[in-house]
């Protein structure tokens, strides 16, 4: 009997771990899908002098899908430019005009994430 319990627990917590997983890399839950190529990174230059360099940190990116979807996110702003580092959970956020920070914070907190002065 104690052999039976023993199995089914073991079934259990592996048919949760394999829903978990497939869960996961459907882009269902906290992350986004963990970067099948589906994300294509944008890179923008700006066009006039940069008048201030600002560095953000971002909470909740996992992946480098993630880190493309930030750098996406700040990169669709007008007058700005941006560069998202994963490990240092960091965006470096160059503008050629004044940007408030809320609006860089709703458009990221929109992609999914949170970004923090």
């Amino acid at each position: 009997m104690m052999n039976v319990i023993i199995i089914v627990a073991i079934v259990l917590i592996a048919v949760f771990a394999i829903r978990q997983s497939v869960s996961h890399f459907r882009g269902e839950g906290g992350c986004c899908g963990g970067g099948g190529g589906s994300t294509v990174e944008l890179d923008k230059s700006l066009s006039g002098p940069v008048v201030q360099e600002k560095t953000f940190h971002v909470e909740g990116m996992s992946c480098d899908n993630c880190r493309i979807r930030v750098k996406n996110a700040l990169n669709r702003i007008d007058g700005i430019s941006a560069e998202v580092n994963l490990k240092k959970k960091l965006a470096t956020v160059r503008y050629e005009k004044e940007v408030p920070d809320e609006e860089l914070i709703e458009i990221v907190q929109e992609a999914g994430y949170v970004l923090k002065a």
